[in-house]
């Protein structure tokens, strides 16, 4: 069950990232067996210089990009899966632009990168993997026929270029990034993002009864920051601080919420928005809401 909710933590943050940079389509299908890639990305024609500062995550987005996040260690046959939606993609393009009567170019066709948390020396020997001197360790790129490489999440250098992979990790690694996560400057363009898509996958974890050790461990080390964050919003303004907190907690929680319920949250006491913000936790939809709601 927590691996679904990993899943979708990881598509919804690899979107937040991209969007400014490119087309991002996550859950996009591909032909033959119904198959899904987890986020495809097309980058802009015209390339933002600010994209540097996703550091590697950056350089995949330099090109288009197959992006196959994995929760636990991705095994042998997932890894060739992804290699199959590649294909797959690669044959499509080459239907399209023969339809069209042009010449499919190298550059338009995506690379994959295979996301994996730990993976072991022999498995990345299986597949013939190798380093490139210009890119970090702990990222193993396939044969360039492939357009492929696997990237071990604990293998990257702890370093602000790795930040936005190594927050997709595991364990120590995942909690690590938390603590880097935490230390970036206020007004960092996607600190205050991340931190929102992190507390969501909290608070959907926080609700699951069988968790893993690493899961624990990563609410534990969410707290406090996420303690804080509530603080600092009473500070900001007590009232107002409230209300944005709790609004983007709803927005995350069960998606846009319309004008006439934002101006009914904004009526409550600070001791109804304080109590919201417990309830939200349970919501699965705008009818939850307007229950809790109708009840004040």
């Amino acid at each position: 069950m927590t691996r679904f909710i990993h899943d979708k933590f990881a598509k919804d943050y690899l979107e937040e990232l991209l969007k400014d940079y490119g087309e991002v389509k996550a859950s996009e299908k591909v032909s033959g067996e119904i198959k899904e890639i987890d986020v495809l990305f097309t980058p802009a024609k015209q390339q933002s210089s600010n994209l540097q500062i996703l550091g590697l995550l950056g350089r995949f987005a330099e090109h288009p990009a197959i992006i196959e996040p994995y929760r636990n260690p991705a095994s042998t046959d997932e890894i060739c899966d992804c290699i199959l939606k590649l294909l797959e993609v690669k044959a499509f393009l080459r239907r399209e632009a023969k339809a069209n009567k042009t010449k499919l170019q190298d550059s338009e066709i995506p690379k994959l990168w295979v996301l994996t948390p730990t993976i072991s020396e022999t498995r990345l020997s299986s597949f013939g993997t190798m380093q490139k001197e210009s890119w970090l360790s702990g990222v193993h790129f396939l044969p360039d026929a492939l357009r492929t490489a696997i990237v071990a999440i604990h293998q990257l250098p702890q370093t602000p270029e790795t930040l936005w992979l190594r927050l997709l990790g595991r364990g120590n690694v995942q909690s690590q990034a938390v603590i880097e996560l935490q230390a970036l400057p206020l007004d960092h363009p996607y600190q205050k993002a991340t931190l929102e898509l992190v507390y969501n996958l909290r608070e959907n974890l926080r609700v699951n009864q069988e968790l893993e050790a690493d899961d624990r461990e990563l609410i534990m080390r969410l707290e406090p920051l996420y303690q804080r964050d509530r603080e600092q919003a009473v500070q900001e303004g007590n009232k107002q601080g409230e209300q944005r907190l709790v609004l983007r907690l709803l927005n995350r929680r069960i998606g846009d919420i319309d004008a006439s319920l934002i101006e009914r949250v904004q009526g409550l006491s600070i001791e109804q928005l304080e109590n919201l913000g417990e309830a939200l936790l349970d919501f699965s939809s705008v009818a939850d809401l307007e229950n809790w709601l109708n009840q004040q």
